[in-house]
């Protein structure tokens, strides 16, 4: 008996991208890391449904699509809360969720945060690229076809057996604020910019401006103190390094940005925090809070 799911994408959202743990131990070669940029959004999303933490899931930012569903299965959502229904009723998040076959799950309007984690019990029908299914930011139909979904997509998934019911404690779910503090270690190139640079770039509060994506994001705010450090070589980069451009505004890599780039960097966000940037969005506000290595382990 075929107990595969059919997921036909009516409408694609803004940019609905398959996304795991991204792609490891290729960053030499010039290929980014990818993956999800909220990572416990998307644990908790596959524990939901009894999927292996690292399964696929889909990532959705700020306008979801519309899938009709050909098959039962179990779903979860978690992150963002883009006002999902099936079959026009209100759906709760993080929780396992029934889905009889002939629904329809869309999404509406954004309440609060950014990206939204759609998980469903099975396997997936994908090829992976590189040991990842995520999508690739260099060329996504070429490395990683099917992983953007587009109007008419078809995602089969072959589905597991139905676990008992699972709900996250609302206690212990994220609370998405548009004000945030964001915990860094100092960058390779820190201690070349000025002090009074430094100052200003702790003191303040940037805004996100809408030059933002799975790539980076861009901030504005002020420059006080700022003057151009001496032009440097092209040098590693990681998801969190945040790069000083010449006009003195800070830009944050994020997953999907290249593995190499030519602006000072002054600070690297921690591992901890990253998940926060996942959900942020234009207008929103970032104060950096400069934290030392041997900080972090007793947070």
């Amino acid at each position: 008996m075929d107990n595969h799911t059919i997921f036909r994408f009516i409408r694609p959202g803004l940019q609905t991208t398959i996304q795991d743990k991204g792609r490891s131990g290729y960053q030499h070669l010039g290929v980014p890391q990818g993956g999800v940029l909220d990572k416990h959004a998307a644990k908790i999303a596959n524990w939901l449904v009894g999927n292996n933490e690292h399964n696929p899931v889909l990532e959705i930012p700020l306008a979801g699509p519309s899938i009709e569903i050909t098959g039962k299965c179990q779903i979860a959502l978690t992150g963002a809360d883009l006002s999902a229904t099936i079959d026009g009723k209100a759906i709760k998040m993080y929780r396992s969720i029934k889905v009889k076959s002939g629904s329809v799950l869309s999404f509406g309007k954004l309440i609060s945060g950014c990206r939204t984690y759609l998980s469903i019990g099975g396997i997936w029908d994908i090829k992976p690229w590189l040991s990842s299914f995520s999508a690739s930011a260099s060329n996504i139909e070429k490395m990683t076809p099917g992983s953007l979904m587009n109007k008419g997509h078809f995602l089969k998934v072959k589905i597991n057996k139905f676990i008992p019911k699972r709900k996250f404690p609302k206690s212990e779910r994220p609370v998405f604020k548009s004000s945030l503090s964001i915990r860094v270690l100092g960058g390779p190139e820190y201690k070349e910019f000025p002090s009074a640079f430094i100052r200003t770039f702790f003191n303040q509060s940037y805004q996100l401006t809408k030059q933002f994506n799975r790539m980076g994001c861009r901030l504005t705010g002020k420059t006080e103190g700022y003057r151009e450090t001496r032009e440097i070589i092209s040098s590693a980069a990681i998801p969190g390094t945040i790069q000083i451009t010449n006009s003195g505004q800070p830009i944050i890599l994020m997953n999907d940005a290249p593995t190499t780039g030519g602006y000072p960097r002054i600070a690297n966000v921690i591992s901890k925090d990253s998940d926060k940037l996942a959900q942020l969005k234009t207008g929103d506000k970032i104060k950096f809070i400069l934290v030392a290595l041997e900080d972090i382990w007793k947070t």
